[in-house]
């Protein structure tokens, strides 16, 4: 049977958390705890060809999973992940993708879709990845200092973009996180909802890599202020977690319509 798109996927949940690394294992098997509707998408965060983790975005601090970025995508996938993220933080730094190659072989072993960010900030760039076989792209940078582009290939790529809101203090970080713009994550999210993203990717990088449970406050902050589905990100942990986030799902539904949601990633700057 064929691998599921996005749009089957967006479809049939309602509610997305993205979890870094080998805490997939820990959270994966959600049935029956009183959590339903929810996806949940393993993240691989690409760093000189290995499957790392960072603390709050600092390349300082990296914590090297797996040489090898294929085997846990394979492991996930036996495990019963229907999405996969994959982010190159040496290209969300450097400003252009420096990962395709490790991209390439993930997006060859596994047959599920794959969303791709870290660097993406040209056209050419969108469709070189895009023609990779990977399902959508996510950019961050360009949302904050070319709004106008992010609208450009929404309209050329419909249900293919998503776009990184990454905050720190209430303020869009960009560049792998080591700029921080003078836009609030709710104005760029509202400028960027007209322009039809497939989802937004919401990520507090106080929470990122910490392990000690997600913003739920923020993201209320973000659902409350746009419709277009979200992805909630960093710090999600466990069980009780992914609960907390259901909970805010279920607000967001009883306010207006139902929403999408993610968690412990490193989406950092796109």
């Amino acid at each position: 049977m064929d691998a599921p798109g996005a749009q089957d996927i967006i479809t049939r949940f309602c509610f997305v958390i993205l979890f870094n690394n080998v805490l997939m294992w820990d959270i994966l098997p959600v049935t029956g705890y009183g959590i339903n509707n929810m996806l949940i998408i393993p993240a691989i965060d690409l760093r000189g060809g290995r499957c790392v983790r960072l603390t709050r975005g600092s390349f300082d601090e990296e914590t090297v999973y797996f040489d090898d970025p294929v085997e846990p995508a394979m492991r996930w996938q036996r495990e019963g992940a229907e999405y996969l993220h994959v982010v190159d933080l040496d290209g969300a730094l450097e400003g252009e993708p420096k990962n395709l190659k490790e991209l390439g072989r993930i997006v060859a072993a596994v047959d599920m879709p794959v969303e791709f960010g870290g660097g993406i900030r040209t056209p050419e760039t969108v469709r070189h990845v895009l023609d990779m076989g990977v399902d959508r792209v996510i950019l961050g940078t360009r949302a904050v200092d070319s709004p106008e582009l992010i609208e450009a290939l929404c309209a050329k790529h419909p249900g293919r973009i998503a776009v990184g809101l990454d905050q720190r203090d209430g303020k869009v970080a960009v560049k792998g996180w080591v700029e921080s713009s003078d836009l609030s994550f709710v104005e760029v999210a509202r400028r960027i909802e007209g322009f039809g993203p497939r989802t937004l990717i919401f990520t507090d990088i106080s929470r990122d890599g910490m392990l000690q449970g997600p913003n739920v406050e923020l993201l209320n902050e973000l659902l409350d202020a746009v419709d277009v589905p979200v992805i909630a990100s960093g710090g999600v942990t466990t069980l009780d977690d992914v609960k907390s986030l259901a909970g805010a799902t279920r607000r967001r539904r009883h306010n207006r319509q139902g929403p999408l949601l993610r968690r412990d990633k490193t989406s950092r700057g796109h």
